[in-house]
C-alpha cells in the first residue's frame, strides 16, 4: 500500500471522528462521532482496477486518536508501519529497511486528509448524503468539494451506530474496500503507539 493510497483512506476516518453532520441522513454517522474520540479495529483491504481487477489484498491493524494521531500497521502480503503524531508522518518499510519522515500538513497538502491534524470542518470539505442500505450495511458518501486530493468519493458503510466498511475510489479509477473487525471505540491507547523511533542502522530520509 502506498503513502498515495493511504491518505485518502485515513482521512475518511478521520473524517468519520471530526464532527457529526446535521442531515437526517448523517444520523449514524453522528451517533458515531459522539461517542468516538478514538477507535482500534482490525482490517482487510482490496484494491481493485478501474476494470474491477483485483491489484492488491492486505491485512492490519489500525489505531486513531483524536487530533490527528494514528498508527497503521500493515502485515501481510508485506510488513509497513505508518505513525503520525500529529506533526510528522512516519512511513517504515521493514523490506527496504527504509524509514521516510515528512511533515505531517505537507504530505497531506490541501486534500481532507489535512482533518488528521486536528480540523473540524468536514462540511465545508465535503457534500455529505445517504447512500442507502446495501450488503446490510447503511451508507453514507462523501464527496470531497476540492477536486485537488486525489480522489472521487468515500463511502462509510454503518451497522447501527458502528463503522464496519468503506470504500473509496480514487482519480486514478482505483477503489479501495476496506473491511472493519473486531472494531473497539476509545479503547485504553497508550501515547507511545503515536511515536516512532528509527531502528538502529535504518536509512532515513526526511523532508525537514
Amino acid at each position: 500500500m502506498t503513502p498515495r493510497l493511504l491518505f485518502p483512506l485515513l482521512l475518511a476516518l478521520s473524517a468519520v471522528l471530526a464532527t457529526p453532520a446535521h442531515a437526517d441522513a448523517q444520523a449514524r454517522l453522528s451517533a458515531f462521532v459522539s461517542q468516538t474520540r478514538g477507535l482500534k479495529a482490525q482490517f482487510t483491504q482490496i484494491v481493485l482496477d478501474r476494470n474491477g481487477r483485483k491489484t492488491q489484498e492486505s491485512t492490519g491493524t489500525l489505531f486513531l486518536q483524536r487530533p490527528g494521531k494514528f498508527r497503521w500497521v500493515y502485515q501481510k502480503p508485506y510488513a509497513q508501519l505508518l505513525v503520525g503524531d500529529g506533526k510528522r508522518l512516519w512511513i517504515y518499510d521493514e523490506d527496504l529497511d527504509q524509514v521516510t519522515i515528512r511533515k505531517l500538513d505537507l504530505a497531506i497538502g490541501d486534500s481532507p486528509a489535512a482533518l488528521l491534524a486536528g480540523e473540524n470542518d468536514i462540511e465545508k470539505r465535503f457534500n455529505l448524503k445517504d447512500a442507502g442500505n446495501r450488503d446490510g450495511l447503511d451508507w453514507v458518501e462523501a464527496a470531497p468539494k476540492s477536486k485537488e486530493g486525489g480522489f472521487e468519493l468515500v463511502r462509510l458503510g454503518f451497522k447501527g451506530d458502528t463503522l464496519h466498511a468503506m470504500e473509496l475510489k480514487d482519480s486514478f479509477g482505483q477503489t479501495t474496500l476496506l473491511r472493519f473487525s473486531n472494531l473497539e471505540r476509545n479503547p485504553a491507547m497508550g501515547s507511545s503507539l503515536f511515536r516512532f523511533s528509527p531502528p538502529k542502522g535504518t536509512d532515513v530520509i526526511s523532508d525537514k
